[in-house]
């Protein structure tokens, strides 16, 4: 008799997922740990014999976060082009643990680093995705001062992506922190505006406005709950789901 699993049909034929550097750290706290990886990757790997097309953004944070300022010598712009550089050790690191797993993986860096990674080439992307292969977008947008989210995004409408997932350490979106606040209400769902005007720290106002303006759905959610990403894009209450005023 066939699972629940195996009967399932995904929502969305095309999804980009958003993670954080430190999604990949050890207790720690810093660099990379093998047991986050291989955690993740074996979720990545279910999600993927659904037959989807999966693409993923991933963040430096757990190396070096890109951001000058006051307290530091080093000007935004090098703090920038150094964040990025570590968000490439990520993905070479996340790649190198999907293909232990059988995956066909592709990166591509917006720095050319072609001994390690392919440039990124719009149209390359989308025909790795049309073949089964995993994308891994490295380097944020190639320039400073624009954060990984907004490389999400524009990578999800570049590619023409129906979901972006953002994963998180919390199971949604919050009216303030529920990591320190009892009192904190969750979110079911909220639309583009209400992001903005709330001024909720699920992404930076550009990569909110750069998905208003296409209508791609968002959904936050806890990476460290097994088998959220799946339940996400069967369409299952996950998370927080950020969509259009619009939409039902």
């Amino acid at each position: 008799m066939n699972s629940p699993k195996a009967k399932s049909k995904p929502k969305y034929r095309r999804i980009l997922l958003k993670l954080s550097g430190e999604a990949l750290q050890g207790p720690d706290g810093y660099g990379i740990s093998p047991k986050a990886l291989d955690t993740i990757s074996d979720e990545i790997a279910e999600i993927h014999g659904l037959g989807i097309e999966f693409a993923l953004v991933i963040g430096g944070g757990n190396i070096f976060r890109g951001v000058g300022g006051p307290d530091t010598s080093i000007d935004r712009s090098t703090g920038d082009y150094m964040g990025m550089l570590a968000t490439v050790i990520n993905a070479l690191a996340l790649q190198n643990s999907l293909e232990n797993k059988g995956l066909n993986t592709r990166v591509q860096s917006a720095l050319e680093i072609k001994q390690v990674a392919e440039p990124y080439i719009r149209r390359r992307a989308i025909r790795h995705l049309e073949k089964g292969r995993i994308v891994i977008f490295a380097a944020g947008t190639g320039n400073p001062f624009f954060t990984t989210d907004t490389a999400a995004t524009l990578r999800a409408l570049e590619i023409g992506a129906d979901l972006i997932l953002k994963a998180t350490k919390v199971d949604g979106v919050y009216d303030k922190d529920p990591l320190k606040y009892k009192d904190a209400v969750k979110f079911k769902e909220l639309s583009y505006m209400e992001v903005l005007q709330k001024e909720l720290k699920i992404m930076d106002a550009t990569a909110i406005s750069l998905s208003m303006q296409s209508n791609i759905p968002i959904i936050v959610f806890n990476l460290f709950e097994r088998d959220n990403i799946r339940k996400a894009i069967l369409g299952e209450d996950v998370g927080t789901k950020v969509r259009s005023d619009k939409d039902e």
